[in-house]
């Protein structure tokens, strides 16, 4: 592994396996410089699929890139999966099947069960953190914990950690009253993530309301980003790829699996 990337620091069991990506350790010129893994920004595409390679062989695993439309769909993936399935969640109970999730600005959300027996990965920005009616892809991704295929799936919700990874922070993710009044008519405590700001425009923590929809699920072991500025995607540019910062951004990864 490249040694700025991120190793979650949270009690995974083994066999699980993860990693979050920063620009670090890829060919890719600037804008992209170094390691763009997204191949819908404009970069060379032979320098993506080289930087895919490096992620691929630095984690002995196959990476399954999702096409990400800001959606709660999930899918299962196997070693069968198409790259580019359109999805923003994916799980896995196959061994060496990375689930990948792309991000430069929202929040990639990491989770597995006390047992090692599932993998999963959720993007989670606004749109698909909210979803529709409070079926977003945090519900998705977890309904995969609760199959009845599963060996012990009850309570399920107890039994599942999540690792949160870089994303935008309140500092920087400014929203209007849409975005809030979406939080806001599914849970009253979304208020305390929306701090006001001149013109009608919000400070929205992303991360927070992350954690609130986790433990609303009954997920309490959750890791990782704080939300403190080490975290932010935007305000640290030589680190993190940031869209909302550089407008042309390559993209980070997050990955889960089972070795």
């Amino acid at each position: 592994m490249n040694p700025d990337w991120l190793i979650p620091k949270w009690p995974a069991p083994n066999p699980v396996r993860a990693v979050c990506t920063t620009r670090a350790g890829g060919g890719s010129a600037a804008p992209y410089d170094s390691l763009n893994l997204g191949e819908h920004v404009g970069d060379h595409p032979a320098d993506v699929a080289a930087n895919r390679a490096i992620l691929q062989q630095a984690i002995g695993a196959q990476p399954v890139f999702l096409s990400q439309v800001h959606g709660a769909r999930a899918v299962s993936l196997s070693d069968k999966t198409a790259q580019g399935t359109q999805a923003d969640g994916c799980s896995t109970d196959k061994s060496r099947v990375a689930c990948t999730i792309m991000v430069a600005d929202c929040l990639p959300v990491l989770l597995t069960n006390e047992q090692g027996s599932l993998v999963a990965a959720a993007h989670a920005g606004w749109r698909g953190l909210a979803g529709q009616g409070g079926q977003g892809v945090l519900e998705s991704v977890l309904e995969k914990f609760s199959a009845p295929d599963l060996v012990d799936t009850s309570p399920y919700a107890a039994k599942i950690i999540a690792w949160l990874g870089p994303c935008i922070g309140r500092q920087a993710f400014e929203v209007g009253n849409d975005v809030r009044d979406v939080f806001v008519a599914h849970d009253r405590a979304t208020l305390a993530m929306f701090t006001p700001k001149t013109g009608g425009k919000w400070l929205a923590d992303l991360q927070g309301l992350a954690r609130l929809r986790l433990t609303a699920l009954g997920v309490t072991q959750i890791y990782g980003n704080d939300g403190s500025q080490p975290w932010c995607t935007v305000s640290n540019p030589s680190r993190f790829f940031s869209h909302r910062r550089d407008r042309v951004s390559g993209r980070m990864a997050a990955c889960i699996w089972l070795d």
